[in-house]
């Protein structure tokens, strides 16, 4: 900047002392935008203030010079573990309480000041006295001679000259060339001594990086937070327009030229690809393609068409006394209430948008004038509704439809119209008169960061008798979250209902309910469950309306224990979930521009469907755990539950959280919660029988669990009714074999009547399931039948009955082996041949898992006798063609006599079994044929690294050749088969003549 000597701007040690304010803003300390991110964002954005105030008190700040308006001091950051002791220098300059300029060596680049201007800033605010303060350095060498000044400049350039040389020359070259553009100019700069009083001022801005936080920004990804920085940047916005900083209109515009100068924004305008998640995040007002065309920007454009002049607006935004009590009820725009207090009946979102301008701009007070006439406005509109509603009750309630005024929410929208209500009357609540204007005492309080608390304040002149601020910022709250609106298209809109509503929830959570708020919210409650279309909580809803779950749980917790009927009531009312009803009443829109997008089953394209039903259940759960106790109550509940949930995972939920709450260890079983319990899993049972459901085995074994808490009538009923709650498998597989164990008699402490009852329905259970799916549940209704001879004999039956068309080798191997075990060879060996029947064994299977059942089938056969080996060995040669296996069962059979083990264990002098007679002939026959097919069917496609091998499979053949009487003759043609047809693989044929001749 270029001045005259005599500069005209303010007086430096007065400009000094009132840059507080820039300081602290720079900081981020002063203000705070609305809404949970932008407080968030405000809040990290004081962390370079609270440092800075840190190294002030620690005594870090030294060297502190002013210079006209320029600042300088040395900040010392103290040795970390880790990090050395560092020197920051840093220089300040500053022009009619703004800080202009600042520069720092730490280097730290961000747009907020780091924490070394911070405390260099707080130094000259708080110890004036011990800065030396001196004229701007223009004034000091207008009272130099010409000796003076020479000496100054070769000094200067000797303490700096490796530094400085260059320019000095380069200056020196200019002044003394004539035509130089240096000479052209009257006077010479001083960085010292400010502005002239006519030259724009503001606070330093570094443009920069503010770019480089957006770049920074959209070339992260999509994970959570990621958008912190941005919010930092809106918050800073927000910060200057409340402190009148021209730099607040720049910044913003900074922003959008960076989002509009991304290069991915034409590229996907090009491809027509869609938007990336971290753009829609900012941009899902471009979702919706059933409204007439609409931008990004369109918002921004409607609100240059609105103007301030409106002389009823002027009035209630500058006097806290503009009433007129010429009032007319009758008219629906009247421009005063009953109480002559000013309304305002402009579009809601859009009134909203006024308010937070006014905030945002530094003018809380209009700000709070407007926000309590709008209020009072929606107060007087929901009483009109609900006398519109009561007239025409019966006529809505009959035909069961309802129509949706409210297309476009107020929670969830875009403006945040309830939001920015809640917030100005919730700041009237908690900050002093003073704070309206800036700073409240500023000096006194440095660095001391009270918790303040919500209070009923003194009211204003347009509140009831008894209301305050607070009063009217829950009311207003609860207004909008219990508005009927239709759910909004696309996935991000959705996803900012449920945040918003959770955020405005989370704030009231922090008030602590009194009478006077209690009173609110039975007032409020009462309307809405009266309200009809007016309200999400009436009796008639339309399908696509958003759900009250979330909210509906926070009013049920806050009435409970001052209404607990209305509580309920409430609560019940808002279990609905409409759009996962088949015959959900469909209702009318209003506006015939909407009515296209309202189509039967939209439900898919509820992207929060999965978070909606949660918190259907979560609220659910909540009833259920208030109601302990209550018999009447938790039927009502249940019923509701039934009736309006329809995921059995979170029926599921609700049948474990009930049975939690009424098996608590610090007292007896709730006998009537832990029915609901069961009935809820019965439910889930019911739901899942016929579907896939991955946690389907944790829910039965759960619900035997549950069924055994309530008692052995509640198992004995549910093994009565099997089949409309399991399959057969788990019926016999987890439910009976689990009532049956030792662990449940002693649990129920049973006697032996009620054994026996429980046994028999066991039984009963297990014979239907066999006979329904013999394959699974077979061996399990043979278990269970153990005791009783005519069930056993039954069950027995069935798989026979099963065993020649619907069971498996396996299967009929596993139950015959069980048979054995169990003292039944002959049933055993019966059901043997039966699986050997189903059986196909190849010639390369000679790793398949069920020859060890052949093997124990063949051997079964053997102990009890000649005959039943005869009759199993012609099963086994037409079964399998596995050399290697027919040869080990061979092996076996001729090693000792059959039946040598008779069945009650006397030996038998039997004698071994001849190899040229039937049956072990066929068995030797088959043997020696398997082989020979193997082996050719192995020589096909035989490889060397195979040879070995194959020779070493030759020997096993050779060997089981040599058990027949004439095997000699029959292995020697055998091989020399083998070396003429096979002459081709030479190398092959040489190790063979190598072994075998």
């Amino acid at each position: 900047m270029y001045s005259s000597f005599n500069t005209g701007a303010d007086d430096p040690a007065a400009a000094a002392v009132s840059v507080s304010s820039s300081a602290v803003s720079a900081a981020g300390g002063a203000g705070t935008a609305p809404g949970g991110a932008a407080e968030a964002a405000a809040d990290e954005s004081r962390l370079p203030f609270r440092r800075g105030i840190a190294l002030l008190d620690g005594g870090c700040v030294d060297n502190v010079l002013q210079v006209g308006f320029h600042l300088s001091g040395t900040v010392t950051e103290p040795a970390m573990q880790s990090e050395p002791e560092t020197v920051c220098n840093v220089a300040i300059s500053f022009d009619r309480c703004k800080i202009t300029s600042v520069t720092c060596s730490c280097g730290n680049k961000d747009i907020f000041y780091c924490a070394h201007v911070v405390a260099l800033s707080l130094y000259r605010i708080r110890k004036p006295d011990q800065v030396k303060l001196h004229l701007p350095i223009s004034e000091t060498l207008f009272q130099m001679n010409r000796d003076q000044l020479q000496k100054f400049v070769q000094y200067l350039i000797t303490v700096h000259h490796t530094e400085v040389l260059p320019t000095a020359q380069k200056l020196a070259d200019e002044i003394l060339s004539q035509n130089s553009e240096i000479n052209q100019v009257h006077g010479a700069p001083d960085p010292t001594a400010g502005a002239s009083t006519d030259d724009e001022n503001c606070w330093h801005l570094d443009e920069e990086q503010v770019q480089e936080q957006v770049k920074i920004f959209l070339s992260q990804g999509g994970y959570h937070g990621s958008g912190k920085q941005l919010n930092l940047l809106f918050a800073k916005v927000r910060e200057m327009l409340k402190m009148r900083d021209s730099n607040g209109a720049r910044m913003l515009t900074l922003i959008t030229e960076q989002f509009m100068a991304d290069p991915r924004l034409a590229l996907w305008r090009q491809q027509g690809t869609a938007m990336t998640d971290k753009y829609r995040q900012l941009w899902d007002e471009l979702d919706s393609s059933n409204r007439p065309h609409r931008t990004v920007f369109t918002r921004a454009i409607e609100a240059c068409d609105l103007h301030w002049q409106d002389s009823h607006l002027q009035h209630i935004i500058s006097s806290n006394l503009y009433t007129n009590y010429c009032y007319h009820d009758d008219t629906e725009n009247s421009l005063f209430d009953s109480h002559g207090w000013p309304l305002w009946h402009e579009h809601v979102p859009t009134a909203c948008a006024r308010v937070d301008a006014l905030r945002s701009h530094g003018y809380p007070r209009e700000a709070l004038r407007l926000a309590i006439a709008i209020v009072n406005t929606l107060r007087r509109q929901q009483q009109k509704q609900l006398e519109m509603f009561r007239a025409q009750k019966k006529e809505l309630l009959h035909k069961g439809v309802t129509s949706i005024t409210n297309l476009e929410g107020w929670v969830g929208h875009p403006l945040d119209p309830i939001g920015t209500l809640f917030s100005s009357l919730m700041e009237a609540c908690r900050v002093d008169d003073e704070s309206f204007h800036g700073f409240s005492d500023f000096m006194e309080n440095m660095g001391q960061c009270k918790s303040l608390e919500y209070q009923h304040l003194p009211a204003h002149k347009f509140l009831e008798e008894g209301e305050s601020y607070l009063t009217l910022a829950v009311e207003v709250a609860l207004i909008g979250l219990g508005q009927q609106r239709i759910m909004p298209d696309g996935l991000y809109a959705q996803e900012k209902v449920c945040r918003n509503e959770e955020q405005l929830i989370s704030k009231l959570q922090e008030i602590e309910l009194d009478d006077t708020l209690v009173k609110i919210f039975r007032k409020q409650a009462v309307f809405l469950l009266e309200a009809g279309p007016y309200s999400g909580l009436g009796e008639v809803i339309h399908r696509e309306s958003v759900p009250m779950h979330t909210f509906a749980k926070y009013l049920f917790t806050s009435l409970l224990p001052h209404d607990a009927e209305l509580a309920y009531k409430t609560a019940l009312r808002a279990m609905r979930l409409l759009v996962l009803e088949s015959t959900a009443p469909s209702g009318d829109m209003s506006r015939p521009h909407h009515i296209a997008s309202v189509v039967p089953n939209r439900y898919p394209r509820w992207f929060t469907l999965s978070h909606i039903e949660s918190q259907q259940c979560e609220l659910a759960s909540t009833m259920l755990t208030a109601a302990k106790g209550d018999v009447r109550r938790l039927e009502t509940v249940l019923e509701s539950i039934q009736k309006n949930i329809h995921s059995s995972s979170h029926i599921f939920k609700l049948a474990q959280d009930a049975f939690k709450i009424a098996t608590l260890m610090d007292s007896l079983p709730d006998i009537t919660l832990l029915k609901v319990s069961l009935e809820l899993g019965l439910q889930v049972m019911r739901m899942t029988l016929s579907t896939l459901n991955w946690r389907r085995r944790e829910m039965v074994r759960w619900l035997v669990t549950c069924a055994t808490e309530v008692g052995v009538y509640a198992l004995d009923s549910i093994m009565q009714n099997w089949f409309t709650l399991f399959t057969p498998t788990e019926a016999t597989s987890i439910v009976a074999t689990t009532v049956m164990s030792n662990s449940t008699i002693v649990r129920l402490h049973l006697d032996c009547h009620q054994q026996e009852k429980l046994a028999g329905s066991a039984r009963t259970l297990a014979l239907q399931c066999a006979m329904k799916d013999p394959q699974n549940c077979a061996l399990s209704a043979l278990t269970l039948c153990e005791k009783d001879h005519i069930a056993f004999e039954t069950a027995y039956q069935i798989v026979l009955d099963a065993a020649t068309t619907g069971m498996s080798y396996s299967q009929l191997f596993t139950i015959a082996r069980y048979m054995e075990h169990r003292g039944y060879p002959m049933r055993a060996y019966k059901l043997a041949t039966l699986a050997m029947t189903h059986l196909n064994l190849s010639y390369n299977q000679d790793t398949h898992p069920a020859i060890n059942d052949v093997l124990w089938a063949c051997a079964l056969s053997h102990s009890l006798g000649k005959n039943e080996l005869a009759a199993i060995i012609p099963l086994v040669v037409k079964s399998v063609k596995c050399a290697t296996v027919l040869s080990d069962i061979l092996r076996r059979c001729t090693l000792t006599t059959p039946g040598i083990v008779g069945l009650h264990g006397r030996r038998n002098s039997g004698k071994l079994m001849s190899l040229d007679k039937a049956p072990l002939r066929q068995l030797l026959d088959a043997t020696i044929g398997a082989y020979i097919n193997t082996t050719h069917s192995r020589l096909t496609h035989i490889s060397p690294r195979h040879y070995s091998e194959f020779i070493e499979f030759l020997s096993k053949a050779r060997e089981t050749f040599l058990m027949a009487h004439d095997g000699h003759i029959q292995f020697t043609q055998f091989i020399d088969n083998l070396k003429q047809i096979y002459k081709g693989k030479k190398k092959l044929m040489m190790l063979v003549r190598e072994r075998f001749g």
